[in-house]
């Protein structure tokens, strides 16, 4: 077919080129094969050179083939093929101007031009389109065989590089349709075909997930050119609009690259339009097919949050139609559109001078975020509290909504969500950091100037109240006041004359500046009629007195009468007045003053009224920052208690907002920093690094012009830290300057300082000088040396010889001075000794000597001193029990010496010598201190010793052995031995160590044993020792004394317990707990009997012996020194303590417990019944409270259908209607599955009678709602049956309460008959306020059961048993006598005796 004859049709497919179609419609002829493809390429070539572009219409079936055979034929011809079709395309693009502008060109050429334009056109973008296709699949290839080589790859694919081809063949596509082509096709309109051939290829180029790369930027912006060109010069933008949602939908890389797009063609192409459509028909999507559809709303979502960003104005023209979506249920689409919101709020409706409609928008946009903070999402809420941080940090947030955001984040601090607690501790720390009030928000510091100001205030506007209430109005706007109402009664009166007798009579003695006076007080008053009718008579009895003679007879009555009325009122005019001085006699001082005020008090006038503005201002500037403050301080008190959250991230948003309110003066953030000390010991590293960088930033960059003032303000912070400072609270403030040591972040200059100060070389205060000591010691655990090469420096400051004695100094030397060895247990395979200094060394003598002379003085100091001097002289001293023994006698001595000088021989001999108590207080405790120590010598350093000396000895010996040739299996056998000789030789050594403490340490030859026989003396005579010091110090000897021998123990536990029972002291009480607990860890057999004597003070009334037991018996528990059992119940308790630190520490027991496996689902039922016994247990709301927070713990399905069950089954054996409530509450509050339902069902026979009680009733009802919300379809049935059930049994028990109690009245005979065995058998339990409970327990033995008691259980079916039943009933027969012994089976009991219903 002639070119000239046919015309060539765009496809859709490529297929469609080979079909024969319309009339002239081009069709291909043949197909070419591939042998024969680089010659007709030539051919093709060849034609180009002569003909143009034309050339194609003769060889367009080669290109067709090419295009057909694309994955088969070499690389080389697809790269021929390329460059010459750029070469055409653009060969033609040059040429089409010239053929545009030719007026005269015939149809014929017209139609050659087209058809080879399009011909063209077509095959550059499907061999672009084919190269893309096959890009794409090797870069799937590459990401299953890595990243190395991908560009090598790539070429031997196509034999160049394909990425850096394509942005000159979209630049010529651009530059073709920027020429005004449409006039090749008749009437110049241009098929839409060809428009979406050529946008087609970008839309395929961008569906490339590797398009959004930094590297493909070219082509990103080449694609926008050309969709940009088409947009503005072809009218694509219907398609351009569906195609982009289309693409949004199924690929989520493109939004950030449509957005880019988009927002380009808006502002440079001028296209805003394009927005409007795009958002309109994201508007219109369903929402409810968006929260299906997850793919196409993320894209969506991220498509209209960037939008937002860079074209916020032109997006919020379309806002209202997207406002459907924050009602879907998808929460991505609602964030998107709140995060538009905040951006247009941000960018474009910002700042004071908005006008009014865009401060409504403003206040809408800002109204919905708000009330999205409590939005059903955690996602959503977390959105709306980072939007609100931004608006915060740009100062885009009015001052009149700061109140309602900080209530919202504060409301916030207490969500479920961690993300969402996160976000509000960020949000508060951004309203700290751009508060417009104070950099110091003190509320106490805000109080005072505030009610100032508000007393100022009222007195200001007091006082004007008074001005304007003395000065009277204007008579003229009076009088324009008046008019309209005077004029309306004149009318009635002259319409209808009075008849009945007047009231406003004038007497003959008055004057006419009488009536006058009259008249103007009742218009003034609103008399309006009787002022009238006054003037009347006035006008006929005045005839010839002005004004009533001045009356002109050509108005009407009505004018005169109100010209008259208003010329008595007002006064006449200044003209008029022949005498002004008597005018102004005449008139009230009060007009007088209203005429002359305004000309001279204007300026006074408006001055008052700005000062007036201005007071009040600063009123609500101090209230706004006083309510701001109250709030950061109510925030302060919620957040401090997130610091120990499991979630790091929470932690380190905590602490750093701790930090911020720190510096902005808050005064409870000192609480805070503080309280995070704790965490530098947390296993989390970013938890750790956190407290560091607080206190780096808190303290370690003081304000200062030089290095020395520098140090000196941060010497004075970390002084500052230390008043008042707890012994934990110095070990983290210890471990954190010692990691700033050992990183050399503390200058020298503070070093040197610290001595100076120390020294007193700079002039310091007493309490400054031992805090110097203080933080020198603290600095030494990370390099020893800064003390170890000052230690004779050291002792002459603390340890010399002065009066009087500076105890608190010394004992800071000495927690110094330990800091320079290693207080840790010495390695085996060290080969050098541990650090011991002779005990000739100067140290020594100076602590001797101190403890010595300072022992007969009464100073409180100095026992902590002695302490601390024993425990350096045993860490540092060869034979440390030298010198301490000597110290001992010395003191011992000194104190016989004085008993020596009260028995005088003019006494009576008959009265014994009494001895200071506190001489004997100081002995015992000094003697409980050596004890200790010798202990920890003698297990720790003379044990390690004994080990490390032993490894050396072994090393010499094996390598003076000759070798001898040994196979593999006698080496075996030797390694074998060789550890079974280290394994014997190690429990050698601590048999020795064991027997020097049980045989020598309290033999009687030992310095120690003197002091046994005074020891126990004091602690058996409360009565004849009474003063509390002495008695705390003495129990606490004794316990230590225990901790030496097991002998003495067993022999001394019976005193020990009798004292933690029976003493008033709250003091001695915790003493002889915590020694207990010590003793418990050492001796767990011998204290194991004496247990529940140990649970009992956890009911102590003294608040601080709780707190200890509390300490105690946690740590003993988690530890496995103390079995649990159902005394545990008394931990529960503490759950609801007054105090909140005790329920804390609770807290945190049965946190750690939870972890220990199933201890807590096996404590359970036991601390159920205690807790609910009527006789020992909990009030009804404090055992909701303990229960729910215990439950909380039972998580796993099968835990919860075993409790089901077991508490279904107490229904049975409980006695009360309270217990009941309890059991009911306790099902209530469990995780139910369908599984836990169907186990309630099948025991429904034992809670069924109960369900009359509405509480009851009320709580298995919860369980229902609870089950429904989870609910699958085919589970609802037996939720149905469940309710159903629940109905008819609580019905049936309303209507037939009377027949339900005669039914039930023999079977409720039984508990009370039985309740008084059932008291005594959990007697014992509750107290051991009796003598007799000390006679110490008897080895545990097997428990007797009464033989009735077995006879009827066996006769009975398998019963529920709990796991903890067998324990608890050999607990109690270990521990009652025979005649305590329950010799009836009582109703309360873990297993049920009744037979299961069927």
């Amino acid at each position: 077919m002639s070119p000239q004859l046919y015309e060539f049709h765009l496809p859709l497919t490529p297929e469609e080129l080979l079909k024969s179609g319309g009339v002239n419609q081009y069709v291909v002829q043949e197909v070419l094969s591939i042998r024969n493809l680089p010659s007709q390429l030539r051919a093709f070539q060849a034609a180009f050179r002569t003909q143009g572009p034309r050339a194609v219409l003769e060889h367009f079936d080669t290109v067709y083939s090419i295009l057909h055979h694309f994955r088969s034929i070499d690389p080389g011809l697809k790269e021929d093929t390329l460059e010459f079709l750029i070469k055409v395309v653009s060969r033609h693009s040059q040429e089409l101007p010239a053929v545009l502008d030719d007026t005269a060109l015939s149809v014929s050429d017209r139609s050659a031009h087209l058809n080879a334009l399009k011909m063209n056109c077509y095959a550059l973008v499907r061999l672009l389109e084919s190269f893309e296709t096959i890009t794409s699949q090797t870069s799937l290839m590459d990401l299953d065989l890595g990243g190395k080589g991908k560009k090598a790859r790539a070429k031997a694919a196509h034999g160049f590089d394909w990425e850096e081809e394509r942005q000159p063949i979209l630049q010529l596509l651009t530059q073709l349709l920027q020429l005004d082509i449409r006039h090749l096709w008749n009437h110049s309109i241009i098929e839409e075909e060809f428009i979406s051939l050529v946008t087609g290829c970008c839309y395929r180029l961008l569906e490339n997930p590797t398009i959004s790369h930094q590297k493909n930027r070219p082509t990103r912006e080449a694609i926008t050119r050309l969709l940009g060109v088409a947009l503005t010069r072809y009218n694509h933008m219907l398609s351009a609009t569906v195609k982009i949602i289309q693409m949004l939908q199924h690929f989520e890389h493109l939004a950030p690259v449509l957005v880019a797009a988009v927002s380009l063609w808006a502002t440079d192409y001028g296209m805003k339009s394009i927005v409007g459509e795009i958002v309109r028909e994201i508007g219109q999507k369903c929402p409810q097919e968006l929260s299906r559809e997850s793919s196409g709303a993320k894209g969506f979502a991220a498509f209209l949050t960037e939008l937002a960003e860079r074209v916020p104005a032109i997006l919020m023209s379309s806002m209202c139609i997207l406002l459907d979506h924050l009602d879907g249920e998808n929460y991505m689409m609602r964030n998107a559109v709140l995060a538009a919101m905040a951006e247009m709020v941000l960018q474009v409706l910002n700042g004071d001078q908005l006008e009014e409609a865009a401060r409504d928008t403003r206040d809408q946009f800002l109204d919905t975020l708000q009330a999205h903070g409590h939005d059903v999402n955690s996602f959503v809420r977390s959105r709306v509290l980072q939007l609100f941080t931004r608006i915060v940090q740009q100062k885009a947030l009015p001052l009149t909504r700061f109140q309602a955001v900080v209530a919202l984040a504060v409301g916030r601090l207490a969500d479920k969500s961690v993300l969402v607690c996160k976000n509000a501790i960020q949000l508060l720390a951004s309203f700290l950091a751009n508060n417009p009030f104070s950099c110091k928000l003190s509320d106490t510091d805000l109080a005072g100037p505030l009610q100032k100001e508000t007393q100022k205030l009222q007195e200001m506007r007091a006082k004007r109240q008074t001005a304007a209430a003395s000065t009277v109005l204007d008579p003229e706007e009076e009088w324009e006041a008046m008019l309209p109402e005077l004029k309306s009664t004149l009318q009635q009166l002259l319409k209808l004359p009075q008849e009945e007798e007047n009231p406003e009579e004038i007497a003959t003695t008055e004057t006419t500046e009488e009536v006058k006076g009259r008249i103007r007080q009742l218009l003034a008053k609103a008399s309006y009629k009787q002022a009238i009718i006054l003037t009347q008579e006035a006008i006929g009895h005045f005839q010839e007195s002005e004004p009533f003679s001045h009356m002109d007879p050509e108005e009407s009555e009505e004018t005169r009468f109100l010209n008259l009325l208003g010329t008595i009122f007002k006064g006449p005019p200044a003209s008029t007045q022949k005498n002004p001085q008597g005018a102004a006699e005449n008139m009230g001082a009060g007009q007088t003053d209203c005429k002359d005020k305004p000309t001279v008090s204007e300026p006074e006038r408006s001055r008052e009224k700005d000062e007036l503005v201005k007071q009040e201002m600063l009123v609500q500037y101090l209230q706004d920052a006083y309510s701001f403050s109250l709030k950061i301080t109510e925030a302060i008190g919620i957040i401090s208690k997130m610091m120990y959250e499991n979630t790091t991230t929470v932690v380190q948003e905590v602490i750093e907002f701790f930090v911020m309110a720190f510096q902005f003066g808050v005064p409870q953030a000192l609480f805070g920093v503080r309280r995070m000390l704790p965490l530098i010991w947390s296993k989390e590293p970013g938890v750790r690094e956190a407290v560091l960088n607080a206190y780096r930033q808190l303290y370690l960059n003081p304000k200062g012009d030089s290095a020395r003032a520098k140090a000196q303000a941060l010497i004075q912070n970390l002084s500052l830290l230390l008043v008042d400072a707890s012994v934990g609270t110095m070990q983290c403030l210890e471990e954190i300057l010692c990691e700033f040591v050992q990183k050399d972040e503390l200058k020298p200059a503070v070093t040197q300082l610290l001595w100076e100060r120390a020294t007193e070389k700079v002039p310091c205060s007493p309490m400054e000088r031992c805090s110097s000591v203080t933080l020198l010691g603290m600095m030494a655990r990370g390099k020893p040396e800064i003390v170890g090469s000052n230690l004779d420096t050291l002792v002459s400051i603390g340890l010399d010889e002065k009066f009087p004695q500076d105890y608190r100094l010394a004992q800071q030397v000495c927690h110094a001075i330990a800091n320079i060895s290693d207080r840790r247990k010495p390695s085996l395979n060290k080969c050098h000794p541990p650090f011991r200094l002779p005990q000739e060394h100067r140290l020594f003598e100076r602590l001797q000597e101190m403890v010595t002379k300072g022992f007969v003085h009464p100073d409180p100091l100095w026992i902590p001193f002695k302490e601390v001097a024993v425990t350096l002289i045993y860490q540092l001293a060869e034979g440390p029990e030298v010198i301490c023994a000597q110290i001992l006698q010395g003191c011992a001595k000194q104190a016989l010496e004085k008993l020596e000088e009260k028995s005088t021989p003019q006494e009576d001999p008959k009265e014994t010598p009494v001895l200071s108590t506190f001489l004997l207080m100081n002995l015992l405790s000094l003697a409980g201190d050596v004890a200790l120590q010798q202990l920890v010598h003698l297990e720790q350093a003379v044990s390690g010793e004994l080990c490390r000396r032993r490894v050396l000895r072994e090393e010499q010996e094996h390598k003076t052995k000759e070798p001898k040739e040994k196979n593999a299996s006698t080496e075996t056998t030797m390694e074998e031995e060789m550890g079974l000789i280290g394994a014997t030789a190690d429990d050698t050594e601590a048999e020795l160590i064991r027997s020097i403490c049980e045989m020598e340490l309290l033999d009687g030859k030992q310095v120690l044993a003197a002091f046994v026989p005074l020891l126990l003396k004091v602690c058996n005579n409360p009565g004849l020792y009474s003063n509390p010091e002495l008695c705390a110090a003495a129990s606490l000897t004794l316990g230590k004394f225990c901790m030496i021998s097991s002998t003495f123990c067993d022999s001394q536990l019976r005193l020990l317990f009798t004292m933690l029972e029976k003493s008033s002291l709250p003091i001695l009480r915790s003493n002889i707990m915590i020694a207990t607990g010590d003793l418990a860890i050492r001796f767990p057999n011998l204290v194991d009997p004496w247990t529940p004597h140990l649970y009992a003070r956890l009911r102590d009334p003294a608040q601080q012996v709780r707190k200890t037991a509390g300490l105690v018996m946690t740590h003993l528990i988690l530890k496995d020194m103390v079995k649990v059992k159902g005394q545990v119940s008394e931990m529960a308790v503490l759950l609801i303590d007054p105090v909140p630190q005790i329920a804390a520490l609770a807290k945190n027991f049965f946190n750690e417990l939870s972890h220990k496996g199933n201890a807590i689902y096996n404590l359970l039922p036991d601390i159920i019944s205690r807790l609910s016994d009527p006789e020992g247990g909990v009030e009804e709301v404090p055992f909701h409270t303990i229960m729910k927070q215990l439950l909380s713990y039972i998580t796993k399905d099968k835990q919860t259908e075993s409790l089901v069950e077991k508490l279904c089954q107490r229904f049975r054996t409980a006695r009360t209607e309270r217990q009941y409530r309890d059991l009911a509450y306790c099902v209530s509050q469990l995780p139910l599955t369908e599984r836990g339902l169907r186990k309630m069902l099948d025991n429904f026979d034992c809670f069924g009678d109960k369900l009359s009680e509405e509480s009851i009733f009320n709580a298995f009802l919860s369980v229902v709602s609870k089950l429904r919300r989870g609910a699958k379809p085919e589970g609802k049935a037996i939720i149905d049956e469940f309710e159903q059930k629940l109905r008819v049994c609580h019905t049936r028990g309303l209507d037939a309460i009377e027949e339900l109690e005669i039914g039930q009245g023999g079977s409720q005979k039984t508990p009370s008959v039985k309740k008084q065995s059932a008291v005594s058998r959990h007697q014992h339990l509750a107290s051991a306020a009796s003598e007799n409970d000390f006679v110490t327990p008897e080895t545990r033995c097997t428990a007797r059961r009464h033989p009735n008691t077995q006879q009827r259980v066996t006769k009975k079916k398998p019963r529920i048993v709990f796991s903890s039943d067998e324990s608890s009933e050999e607990e109690l027969s270990a521990e009652m006598t025979e005649d305590e012994t329950p010799k009836k089976t009582t109703p309360i009991r873990r297993a049920s005796t009744r037979r299961h219903r069927s």
